[in-house]
């Protein structure tokens, strides 16, 4: 196993971790719908779980899973996959300074863990790789902090998706996938006070007005989330209405 006594114990290692947990529900989210649509696409239980095992790419198996099912050519599948995954030959190429003093075993394993958010987390605290020892080993112990909640929170979900797949009705199929990947998108960006607010103003909208017709419940929930979140910035900050209120 590439996590070693040492790399768990750094204090990095528990950093990473804490860097991870917030953008955790948003990848559980994605991870969700990711292993709803491979079990409704067809799927066996045994395929659906070893893809969620071993390919660890939520983009590549989304775009393989139709070609799959289609019996396409195993050429074109794995063409597909590189082609939708060509981006981490660039995180590879820009990590390989972070970590060619590790041996092959573990620069392997930190490859199929490594993920975009991880990727760009560990990038943002570490703009440039450690030149000293001690250096090197905090940039391990961060990166593998990180992967392990990142891992963890899209392989969970991936297999809790699987496992709920089958109590989920045949014909909702895949749109029921689609929901969940909004439901992801909107995890991931609501990082902010306005962005919650937002969110939980258009969802209230939408269903009020669900009655209307040609889906207009959909831009009508929009508008009405756009003006009161532009509205709310318009206000002053609550300690110059408060300092005004002394005044």
């Amino acid at each position: 196993m590439f996590l070693s006594a040492a790399v768990r114990r750094h204090p990095e290692f528990r950093v990473g971790m804490r860097s991870m947990a917030p953008q955790a529900p948003g990848v559980a989210a994605w991870g969700l719908m990711t292993g709803v649509a491979m079990a409704k696409s067809g799927l066996s239980l045994l395929e659906s779980t070893l893809m969620a095992l071993l390919v660890y790419a939520g983009s590549s198996q989304l775009a393989s899973l139709p070609l799959i099912i289609a019996g396409a050519p195993a050429w074109v599948i794995l063409a597909t996959g590189f082609c939708v995954n060509l981006r981490f030959v660039v995180f590879s190429l820009h990590l390989r300074p972070y970590l060619v003093h590790l041996p092959l075993r573990q620069r392997l394993a930190h490859g199929y863990v490594t993920a975009d958010m991880s990727y760009a987390i560990f990038t943002a605290r570490f703009p440039q790789p450690a030149t000293d020892e001690p250096g090197r080993r905090a940039q391990e112990a961060f990166l593998s902090g990180n992967c392990v909640v990142n891992w963890s929170s899209w392989v969970g979900a991936s297999l809790l998706g699987i496992a709920l797949a089958n109590f989920i009705p045949a014909h909702w199929g895949l749109g029921f996938a689609g929901i969940l990947c909004l439901v992801g998108i909107l995890c991931s960006l609501a990082t902010t006070r306005l962005r919650v607010v937002s969110a939980v103003v258009a969802s209230v909208a939408a269903v009020a007005a669900y009655a209307l017709p040609l889906k207009l419940n959909i831009v009508l929930a929009i508008a009405v989330a756009v003006l009161l979140c532009m509205s709310i910035e318009q206000l002053p900050p609550r300690r110059e209405r408060r300092r005004e209120a002394l005044e």
